[in-house]
C-alpha cells in the first residue's frame, strides 16, 4: 500500500476542528469516510496516531511527528506544484550565464536582483571567465547566455551590442613609466607587464593588446591586477570602470605611450538559436541592455 498523501491533509484538519465530525464537515466527506483514511494509514503506519478515549481528537505523540513530517510532504507537494505552473507558462528551469570578467558587474547584479524580485521559478548559475574561457565554457556547458568581451561569431549565434567599454594603459604614479614622456613598444618592453590569464581550458590565446615583451606576469582577475598595479609590480591595460577612484586620487596614471594609451571594445550579449531562451533569459536580456545603458549615463 502506498500512502495517500492527501491523509496528512486531513490529519491536520481533525486536529484544527477536533472531532471527527466537524472535520468532516469541513471537508464535504462523510464522517466514516474520514475515520477509514485514518485507520488506514494507522494500519499501514503500524502506529496509533489519535487518541480516541479522548473528547476531542488529539494526536499521540507518535502521531504529532508523523503529522509534522506530513505537513513538510503537503509543503513539497505544494512547492512541486507551483513550480509545474510556472514552468507551464514558459519559465525555464534553470538559466546559466557565463560573463567575461572584463566587464562591470555592478549592472549585472542590477539586473539579476530585477529579475529575482518577480520571484520567477528559475535557477541562475553565474560563471566568471576570461579571453577565450567565456566562449569556451558557454559552449562547453550549453549555457544560455554569454556576455563577452570578444567571440568567434557563427550562424547560430544571436548577439547584440551592449555599450562600449574604455580601457587604459596604466602604471603606479611612482613607476619609472610613469615620469617619461611619448614612450616607444621598446621602452614598455624593458619592464614587467601584467595581464590576465586566458582561462580556456588546453590552451593560451594571446590578447592582442599584449606588448610582446619576455617580462609578463598573468593574472587571474582584475581586481588581481589593480593590486598588482598599485604595488608598482608593472603596467598594464584596466577597464576605466575599476580604477576611477585611483586615477583620480593619482595613485595610477595614464601612460604616455605613442600608439595610444587607451582602446574601447563592444561588450556582446550572445546567445544561441539552438537553445532558444526562455521567458527567465528574455528577461534578463532585456534588464541587462537597460543595466548596462543606465551604467553608461551614471560615468559620462
Amino acid at each position: 500500500m502506498k500512502i495517500d498523501i492527501e491523509t496528512f491533509r486531513v490529519l491536520a484538519v481533525l486536529v484544527e476542528e477536533g472531532s471527527f465530525s466537524k472535520a468532516a464537515e469541513r471537508l464535504h466527506k462523510a464522517q466514516s469516510a474520514v475515520s477509514y483514511q485514518v485507520k488506514k494509514l494507522e494500519q499501514h503506519l503500524g502506529v496509533k496516531l489519535f487518541c480516541r478515549d479522548q473528547y476531542r481528537a488529539e494526536l499521540t505523540p507518535e502521531g504529532q511527528v508523523i503529522l509534522a513530517e506530513g505537513t513538510k510532504l503537503l509543503q513539497y507537494l505544494g512547492n512541486i506544484e507551483h513550480l509545474a505552473s510556472r514552468f507551464s507558462e514558459g519559465w525555464e528551469p534553470k538559466l546559466e550565464l557565463v560573463v567575461d570578467g572584463a566587464l562591470p558587474m555592478e549592472p549585472i547584479m542590477a539586473a539579476l536582483k530585477q529579475l529575482s524580485e518577480h520571484q520567477i521559478p528559475t535557477k541562475i548559475q553565474l560563471n566568471v571567465e576570461f579571453l577565450g574561457g567565456v566562449q569556451a565554457r558557454f559552449e562547453r556547458d550549453n549555457a544560455d547566455v554569454m556576455l563577452v568581451k570578444d567571440f568567434r561569431s557563427g550562424p547560430h549565434y544571436r548577439h547584440q551590442p551592449l555599450p562600449d567599454i574604455e580601457s587604459i594603459l596604466t602604471v603606479a604614479k611612482s613607476h619609472p613609466l610613469a615620469k617619461v614622456k611619448n614612450l616607444s613598444l621598446f621602452d614598455l618592453q624593458q619592464y614587467v607587464e601584467l595581464t590576465i590569464e586566458d582561462s580556456t581550458p588546453g590552451k593560451q590565446h594571446r590578447d592582442e593588446l599584449q606588448f610582446g615583451g619576455d617580462k609578463v606576469f598573468y593574472l587571474s582577475g582584475f581586481i588581481m591586477k589593480r593590486n598588482a598595479l598599485l604595488m608598482e609590480l608593472g603596467f598594464g591595460w584596466m577597464p576605466d570602470f575599476l580604477i576611477q577612484s585611483e586615477l583620480a586620487s593619482g595613485e595610477l596614471v595614464e601612460v604616455d605611450f605613442v600608439g595610444g594609451s587607451r582602446y574601447s571594445f563592444t561588450p556582446q550579449l550572445v546567445s544561441t538559436l539552438d537553445r532558444p531562451l526562455g521567458r527567465a533569459g528574455q528577461l534578463f536580456t532585456q534588464l541587462i541592455q537597460a543595466q548596462f545603458e543606465q551604467f553608461k549615463l551614471a560615468r559620462s
